[in-house]
């Protein structure tokens, strides 16, 4: 069964980092770009970052660009998210998405990923 799952959110402090891990079942990392999006309620989903299936490309929106660092271990199928120097304004749900179509992600909120995951919250508070 193809499953994507996040997890690595939590609460921590304006200034810290958190890493969040997408764990891949049932597809390989190979055939599909991986995409992280943020939302909140009542919010427009925002795209991230997105890793290309090769591995080779990667893209960052400007908000997080020089804090977020998306990588993969092909070994556990998994994609993180290493998120640095964070700020109240990236509270929000985190989901991670796969595009099996073009090998490369896109940071669209309208981009129709094949596949997505259930989420894992991030707060940054003091």
């Amino acid at each position: 069964q193809l499953q994507l799952v996040e997890s690595g959110g939590g609460l921590v402090q304006p200034g810290g980092s958190l890493r969040l891990s997408c764990a891949a079942s049932g597809l390989t990392l190979d055939y599909y770009a991986i995409g992280w999006f943020r939302q909140a309620p009542g919010k427009e989903r925002e795209g991230v970052s997105w890793i290309s299936s090769s591995g080779s490309s990667t893209n960052y929106a400007d908000s997080v660009k020089g804090r977020f660092t998306i990588s993969r271990d092909i070994a556990k199928n998994t994609v993180y998210l290493q998120m640095n120097s964070l700020k109240p304004e990236d509270t929000d749900v985190y989901y991670c998405a796969a595009d099996g179509l073009t090998g490369v992600g896109s940071l669209s909120p309208g981009y129709e990923y094949d596949y997505w995951g259930q989420g894992t919250q991030v707060t940054v508070s003091s």
